[in-house]
C-alpha cells in the first residue's frame, strides 16, 4: 500500500515537473524573467528556472513532504525563503482594499472617539464656582497678570 502512495506521488512530481518547463507557466503564478529578452542568470548555469509560486498557494496533500509541501527531488527554488512554507503569508484580500477596510476601521474608531467625548459626556450638574472681586486676585496674592477671564 505504501508503494502505492509513492508510485502517485511520483506520477504527480512528474506531471509538476512537465509544468515547470521554460516557456509555460502556471495560470496562478508569474513567470520567472519579467521579459523573454532578459537573459538567463549566468550563476544559475543549468539549474532550471522556476515559476514564482508560494508553496502555500499550493494543495494541502498528495505530498511525499507534507509540511513543506515537496516532493522527493524537487528542484530548489532561487529564492526558497520566500516561497517556502515558511515565507511571508499570502493575503487573500488585494491591498486596495485592505487599505479601505483599514480606514473604515480606524474612522470607526475615531468616531466612536468623539461620540464619547462630545455626545455622551453628560452636563455638569452643579454651577462653576463664582468669586468676587475678579476671581480674588487680591485677597490671595495674586498679580492683575493673572486673573480670571470672564467669558462671554
Amino acid at each position: 500500500m505504501r508503494s502505492i502512495r509513492l508510485t502517485n506521488g511520483a506520477f504527480a512530481a512528474a506531471a509538476r515537473r512537465e509544468r515547470l518547463i521554460p516557456g509555460k507557466s502556471p495560470r496562478s503564478c508569474r513567470p520567472a524573467s519579467t521579459s523573454a529578452a532578459q537573459e538567463k542568470d549566468p550563476q544559475l548555469g543549468d539549474y532550471p528556472e522556476l515559476p514564482w509560486q508560494s508553496r502555500q498557494t499550493l494543495p494541502p496533500r498528495g505530498w511525499w513532504d507534507q509540511q513543506m509541501r515537496r516532493n522527493f527531488g524537487d528542484p530548489v527554488p532561487e529564492y526558497e525563503e520566500v516561497l517556502s512554507m515558511w515565507g511571508p503569508d499570502i493575503s487573500a484580500v488585494p491591498p486596495r482594499t485592505a487599505l479601505f477596510q483599514f480606514t473604515l476601521a480606524a474612522s470607526a474608531f475615531v468616531g466612536f472617539g468623539f461620540l464619547c467625548k462630545f455626545v455622551l459626556v453628560p452636563e455638569r450638574p452643579t454651577v462653576p464656582r463664582e468669586y468676587p472681586f475678579s476671581g480674588l486676585v487680591q485677597e490671595l496674592g495674586g498679580l492683575e497678570d493673572n486673573k480670571v477671564c470672564s467669558i462671554t
